[in-house]
């Protein structure tokens, strides 16, 4: 709000400007009073569509993948020199996502990442998704800028942020933030967004990132003042706007009450990890197991926490049989993928996994995922099984890496079918039903 952005000799460029919050009448009054007499207050359109839409954020979190116990990371940055994604900071953005997909167990966080379209344009698409393939490898979502990042910050547990105004509305809908980059160079120091800026929580990307995501999260308390700040008239917006439009323009406003379009429901992008996993699991009985996956890994995780009794950890290795790295696939203990149980170029489950055990010859248990709860698995001596589990429980790949513990163990088949499994990731409990596969050839020995 100065002179040199609103003026053009001494005139408003505006016949109206249309303000959301008095607060920034306040403001322009004393940074331009020339143009103060145009201001209209006429709410934020864009904030009356996210608060319309939160009762549908389970939806949203659905069309995302997210799974029971699961949180949603999103990751977002501006067009900025000194945000997140920035080209003049310490390109934190391209260098976190990958310490965040390895750090994270997978089947505990989700994540996702909106970079400002001006980031897609400046460096252009290929570029931008060349910085963070192996993010992308690693389960991250790179969603679109301009359809989807309001259902993702619906659907979020914790947005890691900068200045950007998406960042703003994430707080202002009570979601818990981090910022990540935190300029203030360029920011009215009076503005809502700079005293934001100042008091929001930081991120250390020096610690170990995951204490500082949970803390966010369990400990938070939602910031007051972008939820008091961003509209004084929330819900309010489309009637002010219509009528301010239909008196610039001189003519009367039709009968029909105004309406903003409701976001769209996205479509279905559950996360795909095309990248070695390493896996740790601990067996907590014959037919419970405690699970992490990690995503190449920068180090040796974390542990499952280690209950009375608890048996010492196990890990393995799990890959996507579309891997990139072709040696990973060829020494993982356990290969999946995902796909329709018709699909003609696989052949059916149970055959896709005889073909993957015979063309790699250490691979020890072939995973055909063919539902949001189900899969087809088939173990070295031939026995071939279905693992059936809630839609929302966690990833069957997942499940299946869980299954191997057990038969690792000496758990023999047909016990598991008898008791069934539990596995158990760091928020969640997934009761898991294991049945002879039909048609699947071999024995449930």
């Amino acid at each position: 709000m100065s002179d040199a952005w609103l003026l053009a000799d001494g005139e408003p460029i505006a016949d109206a400007m249309v303000l959301s919050h008095p607060e920034q009448l306040a403001r322009l009054r004393e940074a331009c009073p020339a143009a103060a007499h145009t201001a209209v207050l006429a709410g934020d359109p864009c904030f009356d569509r996210l608060l319309d839409a939160r009762p549908y954020r389970d939806r949203f979190r659905r069309a995302l993948g997210l799974r029971a116990g699961q949180r949603l990371i999103v990751l977002n940055s501006t067009w900025n020199p000194a945000s997140l994604f920035g080209d003049g900071g310490d390109d934190l953005l391209p260098s976190l996502l990958p310490r965040l997909t390895g750090e994270l167990p997978a089947d505990d966080y989700r994540l996702a990442a909106v970079l400002h379209p001006n980031i897609w344009h400046g460096h252009g698409p290929g570029q931008v998704r060349a910085w963070l393939e192996r993010a992308r490898r690693g389960g991250l979502a790179l969603l679109d800028p301009l359809t989807e990042w309001r259902q993702a910050l619906l659907a979020a547990d914790l947005v890691i942020g900068d200045h950007g105004s998406v960042t703003y509305y994430a707080a202002a809908l009570g979601t818990p933030v981090l910022l990540g980059a935190a300029p203030l160079d360029g920011l009215d120091p009076a503005s809502p967004v700079a005293g934001f800026v100042r008091t929001a929580p930081r991120l250390d990307p020096i610690r170990p990132l995951r204490p500082q995501l949970d803390s966010a999260v369990d400990d938070h308390r939602p910031h007051p003042g972008p939820a008091e700040l961003t509209t004084s008239v929330p819900g309010k917006s489309a009637a002010l706007l219509r009528a301010l439009f239909h008196g610039l323009i001189g003519i009367p406003e039709p009968d029909a009450p105004a309406l903003l379009d409701p976001l769209p429901l996205p479509d279905h992008t559950p996360p795909r990890h095309t990248t070695s996993l390493r896996v740790l699991t601990r067996l907590l009985g014959p037919y419970e197991v405690a699970l992490r996956r990690h995503a190449e890994p920068s180090y040796e995780p974390e542990e499952p926490d280690e209950p009375e009794g608890g048996a010492p950890v196990q890990a393995h290795l799990a890959a996507h049989e579309d891997t990139a790295d072709r040696e990973a696939v060829a020494a993982a203990d356990v290969i999946f993928r995902h796909g329709a149980a018709d699909d003609p170029r696989l052949g059916p489950p149970a055959a896709w996994c005889a073909e993957v055990l015979t063309r790699h010859p250490q691979c020890a248990l072939a995973v055909y995922v063919d539902a949001p709860g189900a899969c087809t698995v088939r173990t070295r001596t031939g026995v071939t099984l279905t693992l059936t589990a809630d839609a929302s429980a966690a990833d069957p790949a997942a499940l299946a890496s869980a299954l191997f513990a057990c038969l690792s163990a000496g758990t023999a088949p047909h016990s598991l079918i008898a008791h069934g499994l539990t596995v158990r990731t760091a928020r969640a409990r997934h009761r898991v039903t294991v049945a002879p596969a039909k048609d699947g050839g071999g024995s449930a020995g």
